[in-house]
């Protein structure tokens, strides 16, 4: 395999002893499928190495001093997104708390805006029409009975 492809483990001493382990072994010994181990291979994370078509792994005997393991840094991140969205949440039930505040005042007032029970203007007589505007200058002087109680598309379309 030629250096550009190859890579060093994290020691840069080339003296220290590195386990040489098929990539089965070096699986089991890492806790990881066989096909991870070859892709952290190509990725260059493992040192590798070929002999006679076989790819060997090439393990340090000793864990790294390096923390790998990041698991309080995220259990903080993960704690602060945590606080972060429950503000949010009390943020959006206060806001939700005033649309119904909202929502109730409106409907307590729909009955006081909703219209007369009387007949609509439109079914009002003549003599009605004369005494709502009071005395009637253009209230027809016929009474148009027939009119009024047919319905408003026979009237319109005739």
């Amino acid at each position: 395999m030629d250096d550009a492809r190859r890579t060093r483990s994290n020691d840069n001493d080339p003296t220290k002893n590195r386990r040489r382990l098929t990539v089965h072994e070096a699986a089991r010994g890492l806790g990881i499928s066989e096909d991870a181990v070859r892709m952290r291979v190509k990725r260059g994370t493992l040192d590798s190495e070929r002999e006679d078509g076989r790819l060997y792994v090439l393990l340090t005997p000793d864990p790294t001093t390096d923390p790998t393991d990041r698991t309080d840094e995220l259990i903080g991140d993960l704690r602060d997104r945590v606080l972060s969205l429950e503000e949010q949440l009390r943020e959006e039930r206060r806001a939700n708390d005033e649309n119904r505040r909202l929502l109730l005042a409106a409907l307590e007032r729909i009955p006081a805006l909703e219209a007369p029970q009387g007949a609509p203007p439109d079914a009002r007589g003549p003599d009605e029409w004369a005494t709502a505007s009071g005395g009637g200058g253009d209230v027809p002087s016929e009474p148009q009975a027939a009119t009024s109680r047919e319905p408003w598309y026979r009237r319109w379309f005739g």
